[in-house]
């Protein structure tokens, strides 16, 4: 797929068939998305991967407890074959930029030396880098938030210094996930050109 198709067709998939992905694809993408850009290459994303039939059910156990589901919104959501978790390690940058090629930057002190958390733009790139790869393979995903990740933390052991960003819900579109877009997103006109680009002054 030329990379401008595969740009356009990027949407968030909501409703999903259930069939598994084929072997060494995950792998694959999850190859792809560690290769995003890295700030002084300190490599801090990390991706917690369940694709075992129990590790989604513990998931959704946890993330979407079966009292909730009863309403929920988007069924389609949990036949998801695989579901991926972005981390990002803020330590991992603060320690790289104390080395000596880098300690003229300032950044090596603490995490709050940093104008911009570079762990979150950077595991929010590898992100994207899935996104992408994902509609490249002919799958679909879902990138969405939780309101609390303490139980996710907890039932997957992710320590406190590891920051998730969010949760990938990813497999084959279903037919009718295909056919049109669903979420109230769908229903809102994209930005023009003009009105996001601006040339010499952002005042202009």
């Amino acid at each position: 797929m030329e990379f401008g198709d595969t740009v356009r067709r990027r949407r968030m998939c909501r409703d999903f068939d259930g069939r598994p992905i084929a072997a060494g694809i995950l792998d694959m993408l999850i190859d792809q998305a560690r290769r995003a850009p890295s700030a002084g290459f300190s490599q801090g994303t990390g991706f917690l991967v369940l694709d075992e039939p129990r590790e989604r059910d513990r998931f959704w156990e946890v993330t979407l407890p079966a009292v909730a589901r009863a309403g929920f919104a988007f069924p389609g959501l949990l036949r998801a074959p695989a579901i991926v978790i972005p981390l990002a390690h803020s330590q991992a940058y603060v320690d790289r930029y104390a080395e000596p090629d880098k300690a003229r930057a300032g950044l090596g002190e603490s995490a709050e030396a940093w104008p911009v958390p570079y762990w979150l733009v950077d595991t929010s790139f590898a992100t994207m880098t899935l996104l992408l790869g994902v509609v490249d393979a002919g799958l679909g995903a879902l990138f969405y938030a939780l309101d609390d990740y303490g139980p996710l933390r907890d039932a997957f052991d992710v320590s406190g210094d590891w920051q998730p960003i969010g949760i990938v819900a990813l497999g084959h579109p279903s037919a009718e996930a295909l056919s049109r877009p669903v979420g109230s997103a769908a229903s809102r006109p994209r930005r023009s050109f003009d009105d996001v680009v601006r040339r010499g002054s952002w005042g202009a």
